[in-house]
């Protein structure tokens, strides 16, 4: 497939020399950068999180052991609104 590209011509100039060096073809040279800079953005999918993650201590606080997810909610906001 044909497709035109704007290239700034100090970019240009560089890869026509390392083609003509390696013996190969400007659109060679474009193709295979392109290919491995692809691969590479692949291959740096974000790493996710341990499904479950811990930390040292003894626990929860006591004072939340109880009162559940409205009784941590409530203190988180308290004081932060009507």
């Amino acid at each position: 497939m044909k497709t035109t590209l704007e290239i700034s011509t100090p970019l240009l100039r560089r890869a026509k020399k390392i083609a003509a060096r390696d013996g190969t073809t400007l659109r060679a040279l474009v193709e295979q950068g392109l290919a491995q800079r692809l691969s590479e953005r692949n291959a740096k999918k974000p790493a996710l999180p341990p499904l479950l993650v811990t930390f040292r201590g003894t626990g929860m606080n006591p004072e939340f052991a109880e009162g559940g997810w409205e009784k941590i909610r409530d203190v988180f906001y308290e004081g932060r609104g009507a």
